[in-house]
């Protein structure tokens, strides 16, 4: 079959379980990219570093917002190719609402922001938002097509657990409020502030920076501390078996669709 450059364009950009070797040498070199970026990044944040490689590091920089850019504006023209993205103007515009396009816009805007005339604060998140580039490598990962698959699956029990949690840690907070109020007003002088010492025993953190002093306080705090493993396992067992039930479907064989990411049998 003959491809139209636009065609040859769209495949080679958007990864497949099929693709030719065009497709796996750009896969190969952008997720190169992606990680130097991250290593760069990270690596730059130490000033001894930075101090010696301070030039290459910008240099790596501009080239990589170059590459980033052109990849950015390659998608965009070739997105039409898509079928949900078919129509010329609108097709575009709606492609760059997607999620992926966000990401991969955030990628290299962050460098031409710095070009504005900004208070310096705003600057440095700026800077921050580079990390998205992080996220682009999600594109070649199948793992993150079944993540988002089990979520969409398993919305409604998820938001639910979430709720429960949160009006577990409304109570939680309510009874170490009048517990620990009169003994320690400058931490549990509120609702909201023992909410704090709620999500850190929820969770199992415990920082410490807020425990509870009096026996009764101490004694809730012992018995929220243990129902808080058992209450954080719903929205993981949730996942959990939404994951075994998406892979192990009977009689089918699952794939699913690395362009839109809705799955389909054989």
């Amino acid at each position: 079959m003959k491809y139209t450059f636009r065609r040859r364009l769209y495949l080679t950009l958007e990864p497949t379980e099929k693709g030719g070797l065009p497709e796996r040498i750009f896969e190969i070199v952008l997720i190169s990219v992606i990680l130097l970026n991250i290593l760069a990044v990270i690596l730059q944040s130490v000033s001894a570093f930075d101090r010696k490689w301070h030039l290459f590091f910008y240099r790596f920089e501009v080239f990589s917002v170059v590459f980033f850019t052109l990849e950015y504006l390659a998608r965009v023209y070739a997105s039409v190719e898509h079928p949900k993205f078919k129509d010329p103007v609108k097709g575009r515009l709606r492609y760059l609402s997607t999620g992926m396009a966000i990401v991969d816009l955030m990628a290299f805007l962050p460098f031409y922001l710095t070009f504005l005339p900004l208070d310096l604060r705003f600057m440095r998140v700026f800077r921050l938002m580079a990390l998205f580039r992080m996220f682009k490598i999600t594109r070649y990962m199948q793992a993150m097509s079944i993540f988002r698959q089990v979520i969409k699956e398993r919305k409604e029990q998820l938001v639910l657990s979430f709720v429960f949690i949160l009006f577990v840690l409304i109570i939680i907070s309510f009874f170490m409020y009048y517990a620990e109020r009169q003994a320690q007003p400058d931490k549990f002088g509120s609702i909201p502030d023992a909410m704090w010492w709620g999500m850190a025993t929820l969770t199992t953190v415990g920082y410490g920076d807020v425990v509870p002093i009096t026996p009764l306080g101490k004694f809730l705090g012992g018995l929220f501390a243990i129902s808080g493993v058992a209450i954080l396992a719903l929205p993981a067992g949730i996942l959990s078996s939404g994951f075994f039930e998406l892979l192990h479907k009977p009689d089918k064989k699952r794939h699913v669709c690395p362009h839109c990411g809705k799955e389909f049998h054989d």
